[in-house]
């Protein structure tokens, strides 16, 4: 079954986006399009919204933390991060439009708003870090306009300051990186104390744009297999990827003990 529920708020008024239910986490069925002329609209209006790009892992993270279940299904949007959430809605019946990841979402933003006067904040990575991924940032797609960057390695006391970094480089973009849950959670914390339009969690994003981390191949991401590139570059993730096979197994059991 499709759900349909009414999203947040916007200066056009409301609108209704389908959402489709993955294990009480509802993912918006939205294409790559769909969702960066949601964030163009989002940019001109007067509110600030959220969007989180879940993947199998963090969906099982869901089940086990009411709080970030609530955080995820109060976003802006929630986009499908990943070929196995895809998976899932196709075998529970309600097949999700496409598969848009947070990198992939950022890289088509950039694009999209080189040489206009759209401005991107970046928070996350280690110190330094941030900094690298902006210059090449600018380096690649032109004349986007990065008014400001900030590492994701601070203490609770320093939070105010960095607030007030954020809203004085008057960003309309802030693209948080810090890893997932951490993100959501401190996106939705201080969202509304941010002046900017858009907050996006975007995971490791960080880190590839300052080349300290590699995406997987194109074919390998087509293939879905993406979640295997990244063990066997990073198995020390072994514990956490034992979600996968938990995620598939409870979508089975959905699926044939509600039919």
């Amino acid at each position: 079954m499709t759900f349909k529920i009414a999203a947040k708020k916007v200066e056009t008024g409301e609108f209704e986006m389908d959402r489709v239910n993955i294990h009480g986490v509802y993912i918006n069925n939205i294409t790559m399009r769909e969702t960066v002329e949601k964030v163009m609209e989002w940019i001109n209006g007067n509110s600030i919204n959220a969007v989180y790009t879940p993947n199998s892992e963090i969906i099982m993270q869901a089940q086990r933390d009411p709080e970030l279940k609530s955080i995820l299904n109060n976003a802006g949007l929630l986009i499908p991060d990943g070929a196995g959430v895809v998976l899932a809605s196709k075998i529970l019946g309600t097949p999700l439009k496409e598969k848009v990841s947070g990198i992939d979402l950022t890289k088509k933003l950039f694009e999209t708003f080189a040489g206009k006067n759209v401005g991107f904040y970046i928070l996350g990575g280690r110190p330094g870090v941030a900094e690298i991924a902006a210059v090449n940032i600018m380096e690649k797609y032109g004349k986007v306009k990065i008014t400001g960057y900030h590492n994701g390695y601070f203490n609770p006391d320093e939070e105010d300051h960095i607030i007030e970094l954020i809203n004085e480089s008057r960003a309309d973009i802030l693209l948080v990186g810090m890893g997932a849950p951490k993100q959501e959670f401190w996106i939705h914390r201080n969202m509304y104390r941010l002046s900017c339009k858009v907050c996006i969690g975007v995971g490791g994003a960080i880190d590839i744009f300052a080349g300290k981390a590699s995406l997987a191949p194109e074919t390998i991401r087509k293939l879905g297999f993406e979640w295997l590139y990244r063990l066997i570059r990073e198995p020390r993730r072994y514990k956490r990827m034992m979600d996968l096979p938990r995620f598939i197994i409870l979508t089975i059991k959905k699926r044939i003990f509600n039919k």
